[in-house]
């Protein structure tokens, strides 16, 4: 085969990212359009969770400091008022209005254990739903890490099938004929694995920083009903 022959044709295809879509088939540029999509929808979850991490780290370390100050319970309960602004202060203000309530009780053993147990319920309920909402979002990063390879591959193999049946078409082997559409394959794939490494990256990161967080979280209401606990022997 002569050489000359197939360089002309081939440098003048266009293999530009926007000049692949638009040479491709409906299927591919459905897959590269939600490749695309998934992409964006990644990165828009990555900064949202990155930044309310971030936050979430400030406000706890603002609350602990003024929980450790020396203020009594009851001050702090009036002092943060009827909208907390972070997750432990949510915990703290969801057992002191259960503390509240049951320390009006008579002091029988039975009341005892049975405050202490509410307490305790109480804060478990609330550091679940604070964890579910820091949680928020993980679900698609993980999806769009698992499926975007998959996605792609998938045009991949789409493209390559539609070179073969260019070839046979044109009952020619000639590179000009082939090269476009496994382009476009390869394309898919690409966009397949952009869309999957940040998304499965930046899981396991916030994955990490929400079990941190969870512990925590936890370890805080564990040193908040151990304070009720004393309060309430002192009741006995």
């Amino acid at each position: 085969m002569d050489v000359s022959l197939i360089q002309p044709a081939f440098t003048e295809t266009d293999f530009s990212f926007l000049a692949l879509f638009l040479r491709a088939d409906i299927v591919i540029k459905i897959i590269m359009g939600l490749l695309v999509f998934s992409s964006i929808w990644s990165w828009a979850i990555i900064f949202d969770r990155q930044f309310s991490f971030m936050s979430l780290r400030n406000k706890a370390n603002k609350f602990e400091t003024t929980f450790w100050s020396g203020r009594s319970l009851d001050e702090m309960f009036d002092r943060i008022g009827d909208k907390p602004g972070d997750p432990m202060a949510r915990v703290f203000m969801s057992a002191m209005r259960e503390w509240k309530e049951g320390r009006s009780g008579t002091g029988s053993d039975l009341q005892i254990i049975t405050l202490k147990e509410r307490l305790d319920r109480v804060m478990a309920l609330r550091v679940s739903r604070e964890l579910s909402r820091a949680e928020r979002g993980l679900g698609i990063l993980a999806s769009i890490g698992s499926a975007s390879p998959f996605i792609g591959l998938f045009g991949t193999v789409w493209g390559i099938m539609n070179s073969f049946r260019a070839i046979a078409a044109s009952h020619d082997t000639n590179l000009a004929v082939v090269a476009p559409g496994i382009a476009e394959a390869l394309f898919a794939t690409a966009l397949g694995l952009l869309a999957a490494i940040p998304a499965v990256i930046f899981y396991n990161k916030f994955a990490s920083d929400t079990e941190r967080y969870a512990t925590r979280l936890e370890g805080f209401a564990d040193e908040l009903s151990a304070i009720f606990s004393r309060r309430i022997a002192g009741r006995k």
